[in-house]
């Protein structure tokens, strides 16, 4: 027998099975914003799929995307789950009525992946975000000026100052790609503050760049490389990510 979902904060008695949870809140999760020393830099287990111990450690595609989802799904929960609203309820079960804290469905959090490969690190969003619109912005950076290019904007006209928007960008390299869509997106209304990034890899240069922009914004990675390369490439890295994920 499925448990049933009550309402008590506004009497809804609409069911609400995806995403009851029982309340609970562990550690705040820290944001990213500083370079670690290079021996502190965390290695991936001997044999992963983004395991960097060598040339033979380079992994097919389809490794790659997965372990970018995974990825991703830790990262987005690291950055929104202050931001989940939730509403008391009450579940009845077999036995008894017990209370519970569940996710406010109707309060969507806006997602805006930076394609091609901001898309790979949002593949298993859904498990960790019950309700979320997404809003695609499509840019190509020009490897020789390293300035963005926009060829795809399916961003909303406006968004609201208490929208929470989660952007997904897997390399923070030089930081103009970034700065151009959060640029997009600070000009219909959002606040920097209820912004936060997610990306695999990101460098100093990038950083900066994005910190000293937009101060109020959070940044969370998975790993910060100690520089760029003369092409604007974070080393040592995992190449193009777009490249790596699509076997391109």
């Amino acid at each position: 027998r499925r448990p049933r979902v009550v309402r008590k904060s506004n009497g809804s008695t609409r069911k609400e099975r995806q995403g009851i949870r029982r309340s609970s809140q562990g550690p705040r999760g820290k944001p990213v914003g500083v370079q670690p020393n290079a021996g502190d830099r965390p290695s991936s287990p001997s044999g992963g799929p983004l395991d960097r111990g060598g040339e033979e450690q380079v992994q097919p595609e389809r490794n790659v995307q997965e372990a970018l989802a995974e990825l991703g799904r830790i990262l987005i929960y690291e950055a929104v789950r202050e931001w989940l609203p939730v509403v008391e309820a009450q579940i009845e079960t077999p036995l008894a009525l017990a209370d519970v804290s569940i996710v406010d469905s109707e309060k969507p959090i806006k997602v805006v992946p930076i394609l091609r490969a901001g898309l790979v690190l949002l593949e298993n969003a859904q498990t960790v975000l019950p309700a979320s619109e997404t809003y695609h912005l499509g840019l190509v950076r020009d490897e020789e000026t390293l300035l963005p290019t926009e060829y795809l904007n399916k961003l909303p006209d406006s968004f609201s100052p208490d929208d929470k928007i989660l952007v997904s960008d897997p390399m923070l390299a030089t930081g103009g790609t970034l700065a151009h869509a959060l640029d997009l997106i600070v000009a219909r209304g959002a606040k920097p503050e209820n912004i936060r990034v997610i990306c695999a890899l990101a460098a100093p240069p990038g950083l900066s760049k994005i910190s000293d922009k937009f101060p109020g914004l959070r940044i969370y990675a998975g790993i910060i490389d100690p520089e760029l390369n003369d092409v604007g490439f974070i080393v040592p890295g995992v190449g193009d990510a777009g490249d790596r994920s699509f076997g391109t």
